[in-house]
């Protein structure tokens, strides 16, 4: 996502922490206007937030969009509503079977707009055990390690 036309709004960095994340989909919202000139100010948390299949529409909950501070009586809108999100049938379909059959479970990793859209990237994931999530860092430090030793080396090696 370091495209040029990409400016990053909120990330949920938790997200692939306490779950292993299987595939990701980028998915256009839902907003009121008064929401989009929050989301510009990057006043969005998607920390509680996840996704369900509903009646053929795919729902975000738990995204908190702050209210814009000029916006009042009309323009106001909940900060804790649910938002619909923009999706294929066949992308849909999909998702239903997953979150159904497979048990997984829809969670939003990051909002961002991309050309001027507000986007959403949802991933397709299973909740990790702490033991899991204890497994995960012990690979991750280890990794880390390996790649230390082999920067040591080539700079021995000049």
């Amino acid at each position: 996502m370091a495209d040029a036309g990409i400016k990053m709004i909120a990330q949920n960095r938790r997200a692939r922490h306490d779950y292993d994340v299987k595939q990701t989909i980028e998915c256009g919202i839902v907003l009121a206007g008064a929401e989009v000139k929050s989301l510009r100010e990057g006043k969005a948390q998607l920390r509680e937030s996840y996704a369900r299949v509903e009646s053929n529409e795919v729902w975000v909950m738990g995204l908190h969009i702050s209210p814009w501070a000029s916006a009042t009586g009309w323009g106001a809108v909940d900060p804790d509503r649910r938002r619909k999100l923009l999706l294929h049938g066949k992308e849909i379909d999909e998702l239903r079977r997953k979150t159904e059959q497979d048990s997984y479970t829809l969670v939003p990793l990051a909002m961002y707009f991309k050309d001027g859209r507000a986007k959403l990237e949802l991933a397709v994931a299973k909740g990790r055990k702490t033991y899991d999530k204890r497994h995960a860092i012990a690979e991750r430090d280890v990794a880390r390690e390996a790649e230390r030793d082999m920067s040591a080396a080539r700079r021995r090696g000049r």
